[in-house]
């Protein structure tokens, strides 16, 4: 679904990406791993048109490299940023209408769906999203880019910050989108949440892929956990 293939990109002339190479294939969920630093975010923000890019980045079969952001997100590719970037001073229900693409066109999501599956929000529909916590503000972004129904959604640190209940909801919402047939590609600090819920990982380091495979052999490598993971 998603293919990255030899991508380069520059701030300046700081080489920060150097040749990264991965997929994502339809309903899996993919995550992006390494150290602070290590090109994580440039990558799929290079992805998201957000950065400009070298390189092949396929999307459905499509390229989409050069292409604007907003051209990219209608073809079917979610971003939830880090930062979230919810409207705090709209309510819950008006952030998730928001994000629909069409209010004639029904996707795999609905806003009362959403709202159901999530009591906590659906409890707080017309309390403004600058009011909410941490973590359900988190809950509302990754719902808000549910409502434009992608088949891929990219998602930068979910669980960062989060309490530990929250971390928890967070982890059950991504595994539900993934059950639906929306596959995810997931930058995530915690490697306990990624070895546990990803069917593939990579690891980065130095704006390169330095490992590629199953969260059963990343287990199985202690001396890439140790040299470009763990602290």
């Amino acid at each position: 679904m998603l293919d990255v293939a030899d991508l380069h990109a520059y701030y300046g002339k700081s080489h920060v990406l150097q040749g990264v190479s991965l997929r994502v294939d339809r309903g899996e969920i993919v995550s992006l791993l390494g150290r602070n630093g290590a090109g994580r975010s440039t990558t799929i923000r290079a992805i998201m048109g957000l950065v400009a890019p070298a390189g092949v980045i396929r999307f459905k079969g499509e390229r989409i490299d050069g292409r604007a952001p907003h051209e990219i997100a209608r073809r079917g590719l979610g971003y939830v940023p880090e930062d979230r970037q919810i409207f705090p001073a709209l309510t819950v229900r008006e952030n998730l209408l928001l994000g629909m693409k069409s209010a004639k066109q029904r996707g795999r999501w609905s806003v009362d769906d959403f709202l159901r599956l999530f009591p906590l929000l659906g409890e707080r529909a017309d309390v403004a999203g600058g009011a909410l916590s941490g973590g359900e503000q988190q809950l509302l972004a990754i719902g808000r880019t549910l409502m434009g129904d992608p088949d891929l959604v990219i998602v930068d640190e979910p669980t960062e910050g989060l309490a530990p209940r929250m971390v928890e909801l967070v982890r059950d919402l991504l595994t539900r989108i993934a059950a639906s047939g929306v596959a995810i590609l997931l930058i995530e600090q915690r490697l306990a949440i990624a070895l546990d819920i990803a069917d593939r990982l990579y690891v980065m380091g130095h704006g390169r892929i330095v490992f590629d495979g199953t969260p059963d052999a990343l287990r199985a490598a202690p001396t890439v956990r140790g040299e470009w993971l763990e602290v």
